[in-house]
């Protein structure tokens, strides 16, 4: 049995004195045995315990979701009323549940501020419509972009329906349309078909004849079509007019490029074509009216071909030719000069039907044999093109279309 310690009241342990070892084996002043020291009972740890172990680490408090969006929309100056919303909303749900996600709740709360300020400037001064207009117009010109020059493909069976897209190809294969100009529409109201029409079969024919210079190369299955805004497009901002060629059949296609300019010509081959090009021009200024019905606007007009005629003959004979084209050119001069004189004979006519002898005699001189010769010498296109249709039509075989945009 243990020996309880001696009654009456404890001395007060010094807190400067070193703590005194417990146990069977610690030092004790001499004197009587007393028993064991005072302790705890048998079985007990004669050790004293520090604690039950570590306590559990507190995890953080979680990030505000509300606060995050507010920050997103703050950094993306989307929907800015929203983000500052977000952002108040944000603050007060991390006071109340103690999240995290403070600063990203104000910094979102001021972004959005400041992009909402900044949308109120806008549309006080008009600016966010300047936006908008920018925006259509990248939108409409998403659908497809075609240049002067370019090659394509539709998507459709035929060249007669919408176009909505094209696939760009190269010009050297088949394709189904070639871009010879574009023509920009004015104006902030769509004009209307028929103006857009008007202005495609009017400046089409221009673009066509500095494009293609050589009208020999358009051969009879090669058509004029134009790409045109519609009433649609117009409103996201589509105003150009696009001039290609495409195949006579609308389900046939062209092969190599028609572009025939100072770009894919040398210096004989644009003066050669210059020339032609100056009496195809007054040949197509032939009046209306047979001369049967006005006998002297056709004599006056005889009288032009016969000079210009004589004229770019005389072009031709002073310029120096390479070797191997000397004589054809030579040979189509004679021709020219003597269609020159026929003119002017049809120009002094009294009557009809010598007006019509001269005429037809110069006309045989026109797109003859010496002016095959002449354009394979040089390395131009020798097959003639026909002229049973009205020149400002725009070539080909009379029936050109206007394609919706």
């Amino acid at each position: 049995m243990s020996i309880p310690p001696p009654s009456g009241p404890q001395q007060p342990e010094d807190p400067y004195r070193p703590p005194q070892p417990q146990g069977p084996y610690a030092p004790h002043a001499p004197g009587p045995v007393q028993g064991p020291p005072p302790g705890p009972p048998y079985g007990g740890s004669p050790y004293p315990v520090w604690g039950q172990g570590y306590l559990p680490l507190t995890p953080p408090a979680p990030v505000n979701g509300v606060a995050i969006a507010a920050l997103v929309l703050g950094v993306l100056c989307f929907l800015p009323a929203v983000g500052l919303i977000l952002g108040v909303v944000a603050l007060l749900q991390i006071r109340k549940r103690g999240e995290r996600g403070k600063g990203m709740a104000i910094a979102g709360a001021a972004l959005s501020s400041f992009g909402l300020a900044l949308w109120v400037v806008m549309l006080a001064t008009g600016g966010a419509s300047a936006v908008w207009e920018g925006f259509k117009e990248g939108a409409a010109g998403t659908s497809f972009t075609l240049a002067k020059g370019e090659c394509f493909d539709v998507p459709g069976d035929t060249f007669r329906e919408d176009v909505y897209d094209v696939d760009k190809v190269s010009c050297s294969g088949e394709h189904d349309g070639e871009v010879f100009g574009t023509v920009p529409l004015r104006g902030s109201g769509y004009p209307g078909d028929d103006h857009v029409t008007d202005t495609a079969e009017d400046k089409c024919w221009d673009l066509q004849q500095s494009y293609t210079m050589d009208p020999w190369a358009l051969t009879e299955d090669v058509d004029v079509y134009y790409l045109t805004p519609t009433r649609d497009s117009w409103s996201w901002g589509d105003r150009e007019i696009t001039c290609v060629f495409g195949n006579s059949d609308e389900r046939g296609t062209l092969t190599g490029s028609l572009r025939h300019d100072e770009t894919t010509l040398d210096a004989d081959q644009l003066a050669f074509l210059e020339v032609m090009a100056a009496v195809d021009e007054v040949l197509y200024e032939e009046p209306e009216e047979y001369a049967e019905e006005d006998l002297s606007a056709n004599r006056t007009w005889a009288a032009d071909a016969g000079d210009v005629t004589a004229e770019q003959a005389e072009a031709l004979r002073g310029r120096g030719w390479p070797v191997e084209a000397q004589k054809a050119v030579a040979d189509l001069v004679k021709d020219m000069q003597a269609a020159g004189k026929e003119w002017a004979k049809a120009a002094d006519a009294s009557d009809v039907d010598t007006f019509y002898e001269h005429y037809d005699n110069a006309y045989a001189y026109v797109d003859g044999d010496s002016t095959v010769t002449a354009r394979e010498a040089l390395g131009l296109a020798t097959t003639p093109p026909t002229y049973d249709e009205d020149p400002g039509s725009g070539g080909g075989t009379g029936d050109e279309g206007g394609l919706d945009v």
